[in-house]
């Protein structure tokens, strides 16, 4: 009877909300559903502001989930992709050995990955409780207040984050974020997207284009060398749409550093902070595509080449190059890099950026 019972209060993704209840360092977590008009439904955790699920019509109108998760909060805690569809912060993307200097003054932040700092360090902003307002049924205001010194950053920088989900199916992701002392700051999210569906094998088949001239290349380590290179010519290329699969085992060194794309897109811009079309993904599979628009100056496209095959929601497998992701950004390792856009925040300016993820069907 009791398992009659879950079933009438699951989601169109086929989440139990019950099973994301929690107490996490003394806050409370629980799962938030988002409904537009249209029927589409978005699924997402103050557990670091995790998206768990979107589902969103395929060509024939039926929902499909296009987001990689876990079915419940344990799940997460113990999970091998701890970024799985969370906010990221206070610094996205990578900092060489985790050092930078800001106003003459030399930090040291936490290195959790090899030779650099990853996605705010040991514990970012994926792993803390957020705050969380939902104040209606399409929108959820969080909150967090990062302490000056957390992961070796200065300042106590107070971030808001509003997800939306509007009702031409677009997921819309709204942030600011102000300090009390100089610092740098790089806030994305992760969702790792499987337009096929959620579980539905490479993302190979993926026709992807980006609004990109140029990439920032990377070492062996996955750190910037500094360099903004012309995308013409190399497998890099998605100015012109092509297939994921098709160039992703080429002979090519920054393919072969990353295992497949693992690389910042330096992307199109009349001028900084203007919200422009970012990136698109199609799948041939199902039809659904998706459009990927934002105010940052930067992409990072990931085809998931870490995967390692662990178990993600209803039992799925989630292997390698089973997810794409697209995180709008600035570039990494930008506060060692003076001729990157600048990631620096003082008291006094407010950090801004939209990201808004766009779904449709294409027959």
């Amino acid at each position: 009877m009791a398992n009659a019972d879950s079933s009438l209060n699951t989601t169109v993704s086929g989440l139990n909300p019950a099973d994301f209840d929690a107490v996490v360092n003394g806050k409370d977590v629980r799962l938030y559903v988002l409904k537009n008009k249209k029927g589409a439904e978005l699924c997402i955790t103050n557990f670091g502001g995790i998206v768990v699920s979107i589902s969103v019509p395929d060509a024939s109108g039926k929902p499909v989930d296009v987001v990689l998760g876990h079915s419940s909060m344990t799940d997460y805690q113990n999970s091998p992709e701890k970024y799985l569809g969370a906010l990221i912060g206070r610094y996205g993307n990578r900092i060489k050995r985790g050092e930078f200097t800001l106003n003459g003054k030399s930090y040291k932040v936490r290195s959790n990955n090899p030779d650099c700092s990853l996605h705010g360090g040991l514990v970012g902003y994926n792993n803390v409780v957020w705050d969380a307002v939902q104040n209606d049924a399409q929108s959820l205001d969080l909150t967090y207040v990062s302490p000056d010194g957390e992961e070796g950053f200065p300042g106590t920088l107070t971030v808001h984050v509003k997800y939306t989900l509007t009702d031409d199916n677009a997921m819309q992701i709204d942030y600011d974020a102000t300090t009390d002392r100089a610092t740098v700051v790089n806030l994305t999210h992760h969702s790792f997207f499987n337009l096929n569906g959620d579980g539905g094998g490479e993302v190979t088949n993926h026709v992807v284009t980006i609004n990109a001239p140029f990439y920032t290349p990377m070492d062996d380590k996955s750190v910037p060398t500094g360099e903004v290179a012309k995308v013409a010519g190399t497998p890099m290329d998605f100015t012109t749409p092509h297939e994921v699969g098709e160039r992703i085992d080429a002979d090519f060194e920054q393919l072969v550093f990353g295992r497949g794309y693992d690389h910042n897109y330096v992307l199109a811009k009349q001028w900084p902070g203007e919200l422009t079309f970012a990136a698109k993904a199609v799948s041939p599979k199902t039809g659904i595509s998706m459009e990927v628009y934002t105010t940052e100056p930067g992409v990072q496209i990931y085809t998931g080449n870490w995967l390692n095959g662990f178990e993600g929601k209803a039992g799925r497998k989630y292997t390698e190059r089973t997810a794409i992701c697209f995180e709008t950004q600035h570039f990494p390792d930008s506060p060692n890099n003076p001729h990157f856009p600048s990631t620096v925040l003082r008291p006094g300016e407010k950090y801004t950026q939209t990201c808004i993820y766009k779904f449709g069907v294409e027959k």
